[in-house]
């Protein structure tokens, strides 16, 4: 066979092992599929060793030839509701498309082995899964079928996207319409459903709260605390002591107050103003959680494992119980509290000129909301007023401080993202009854803006003394997620400067500047944040790009964030020089496990949390189908467009529902467009929607773009 002859070949034998469909073959097989002849077989083996030596293919125990480990890559499956999904691979900033074909039976999360397939046929890296190395789930939530001698589950998670049979005598007597918690012994394959056993029944789908507790269930939100927990946290529930304040800094005379939203019961951080002639005195009090939850104890096994409070539609999951949450451990009105404060020196261009981190004893004069502060500061109640008399002169110097910290801030380039979050209003069985913007104001802002400089104080003091310190960073985006959002925003005649590979923060600011109250505010903001990558917690201190900040941590709330906690007891053993070389080593070798378990801990709760919302906003809209609402356009692609209404709701119109015209996706500018008609649609625009569908258990709401609208605006 001459040289040409045999490369040829050799493509058309790595190829094939490439393809979507192949499974490994005998020689035989693969002679019949390529049709070689018996006398040409041992050409096909001559080409076949090469491929084997250069290490592309391997022979099985079996004799079957199949690509080589060699030239497999490992990484973790993400499933997508369509059938198709991603390998994402450790270190590889790309993932591997895995078309619905060649998923090779994993499911979401499933540890796998991926072939890449050849060349490219799109943007991306496509591959195949050749194989499961480790399942990523191993229990469900789901609905209960029956039927007469078996029953099936249908997963609550759409990215698993087969029904779990499951044998009547595995059923745990669960009917028909029960939310199941099943565990899977099989996963099944082309002609078998993955099979399981229910090991929990949560509830009927119609009784109330069951919605909610399927999410908790899904997510392994751990419900209830163990009884030596619970334990440990009554006995620490007692009054504070005249034996405890030994050794503090009294601070009880301090005028301070706490400032929460009306139903917060968990009272974390309170704050102190005074003025002289020097500048302001801020003082950042934060409840000294360490003082009752001590290493390694019941108490913190149970709080690292839960590593943060969850905060559902209906239901708080704290962190630590109620007895330390809501009891000792908060910074009630008028109840004496230990505590660690940040007291700060701030001269009249915002900069701290100089602090003290101290363990305080202290006493809140006043528990106040974020609505009233705001009427005192932004409304001039004069009810208000008149109620807080004592603090209201506070509460203004506040306000100014507040804003010339937020200047600062400005003005070395911290973006502030402002999306107005949904507050869900649920009657007593658990149904939304209305959705309302939280919209930021003034009292929210301050409480923001003096955690801020809390943090960052805190968290530069420990830099520069070397003591091992928990941080929260802020990595630089990656350079070809800002080209993207360049190529984008190009279309609405905007740009941003900055280095290919790197750009700085002030450069984003100035681009949400730019876009401040036009259309397409709202879009460019978000995708500018999907641009950036996610904050986490590292024992590295490499700056927080979002508030182009060089130190930051988290220091202001540990009753409901382990890293807080954490870097507490690192404080309190630097304040009173315990802090030697066996407890620097010490800290040096568990915070590397600390940051990757809350920082695994908070992206478990922000999913839940999301969760949650899309779950009561399409149950929601389900009381409203037939109803017309007017909204923005948020997002454009291919199949539809999705479309927010003032109150959060988002919902899809899709693109069979725009019933005037044909409609294509103009990628470049992102429009859907008419043939016929010539009718645009923008991002940003306003829209009049009307509500086609919505499904709880689906998460999704549907719009449509009514018929009479589009011929009005043709006329």
């Amino acid at each position: 066979m001459e040289k040409e002859q045999f490369e040829r070949r050799k493509k058309v034998i790595n190829d094939l092992m490439h393809d979507k469909t192949y499974v490994p073959m005998k020689i035989k097989e693969l002679a019949m599929v390529l049709g070689v002849s018996r006398e040409k077989r041992g050409e096909l083996e001559a080409v076949l060793d090469e491929l084997v030596v250069e290490g592309k293919i391997e022979v099985s125990r079996r004799g079957k030839y199949q690509i080589a480990k060699s030239h497999l890559l490992t990484g973790k499956y993400t499933a997508h509701v369509k059938g198709f999904g991603f390998v994402e691979i450790e270190g590889q900033e790309e993932d591997i498309f895995i078309p619905e074909e060649s998923t090779g039976g994993a499911f979401e999360g499933d540890m796998v082995q991926v072939a890449v397939t050849p060349g490219r046929t799109g943007r991306r890296r496509e591959g195949k899964i050749v194989r499961v190395l480790e399942r990523g789930i191993t229990e469900l939530i789901g609905t209960y079928q029956q039927s007469k001698n078996y029953g099936f589950v249908v997963p609550d998670n759409l990215k698993f996207s087969r029904d779990i049979f499951v044998p009547i005598e595995k059923s745990k007597g669960a009917v028909n319409g029960h939310k199941v918690l099943v565990h899977l012994n099989s996963y099944g394959d082309q002609n078998r459903s993955p099979e399981g056993e229910v090991v929990k029944i949560i509830g009927h789908i119609n009784d109330p709260g069951v919605d909610i507790l399927s999410v908790v269930y899904a997510h392994d939100l751990p419900l209830e605390f163990p009884e030596r927990v619970l334990n440990q946290a009554e006995r620490m529930n007692v009054p504070v002591s005249e034996a405890d304040t030994l050794g503090r800094t009294d601070l009880r005379d301090l005028l301070m107050v706490t400032i929460d939203g009306e139903d917060a019961k968990d009272l974390d951080d309170a704050v102190s103003l005074t003025k002289d002639e020097a500048g302001w005195h801020l003082g950042v009090h934060i409840a000294d959680v360490a003082n009752y939850v001590q290493e390694n104890s019941a108490l913190d096994r149970e709080a690292l494992k839960r590593g943060t409070s969850v905060y559902l539609a209906d239901r708080v999951i704290p962190m630590l119980p109620h007895a330390l949450s809501n009891g000792i451990c908060s910074l009630n009105e008028g109840l004496d509290r230990l505590a660690l404060s940040c007291l700060m020196d701030v001269d009249e261009k915002g900069q701290v000129t100089g602090h003290q981190i101290v363990e305080s004893v202290i006493c809140t004069n006043h528990r106040m909301s974020y609505t009233q502060v705001k009427k005192i500061l932004a409304d001039e109640d004069p009810e208000l007023a008149e109620t807080y008399q004592d603090v209201v002169p506070m509460l203004k110097e506040m306000n100014v401080l507040a804003k010339l910290l937020r200047e600062q801030r400005r003005k070395r380039g911290s973006i502030d993202f402002d999306f107005p979050e949904a507050k869900i209003h649920l009657d007593e069985k658990g149904h939304p009854t209305e959705i309302l913007p939280y919209e930021r104001n003034d009292a929210t802002k301050l409480i923001e803006d003096f955690m801020l400089i809390a943090n960052e104080t805190v968290a530069e003091d420990f830099y520069w003394q070397e003591i091992p310190f928990l941080y929260r960073v802020h990595e630089t985006p990656d350079p070809e997620k800002i080209q993207s959002l360049q190529r984008f925003i190009q279309n609405f005649g905007y740009y941003i400067k900055g280095d290919r590979e790197e750009i700085h923060p002030k450069e984003l600011q100035k681009l949400l500047a730019k876009i401040a109250d036009s259309p397409e505010e709202d879009l460019i903001s978000r995708l500018t944040l999907r641009s950036m990558k996610r904050a986490k917690y590292s024992p590295d201190c490499t700056g927080h790009f979002g508030l182009a900040s060089r130190y930051y941590c988290h220091f202001t709330s540990p009753i409901r964030r382990y890293p807080d906690l954490q870097i507490h007891r690192i404080i309190k053993e630097t304040i009173r020089g315990r802090m030697g070389e066996i407890r620097r080593t010490h800290y040096e070798e568990i915070l590397p496990s600390v940051a990757e378990k809350t920082s695994e801990a908070e992206r478990r709760a922000d999913e839940s949390e999301r969760e949650t919302l899309k779950l009561k906003k399409a149950e929601y809209m389900e009381d409203h189908i037939g109803e017309e609402f007017d909204g923005v356009i948020s997002g454009i692609t291919n199949w539809g467009i999705y479309v927010e209404l003032p109150n959060t709701v988002e919902g899809l119109i899709h693109v069979s529902r725009l019933y005037d015209d044909r409609y294509y996706y103009k990628e470049d500018t992102m429009e859907m467009y008419g043939v016929d008609t010539g009718r645009v649609f923008k991002l940003g625009q306003p829209i009049r929607v009307r509500v086609a569908d919505a499904s709880k258990e689906e998460r999704t709401i549907d719009f449509e773009y009514p018929l009479y609208l589009a011929y009005d605006s043709e006329d």
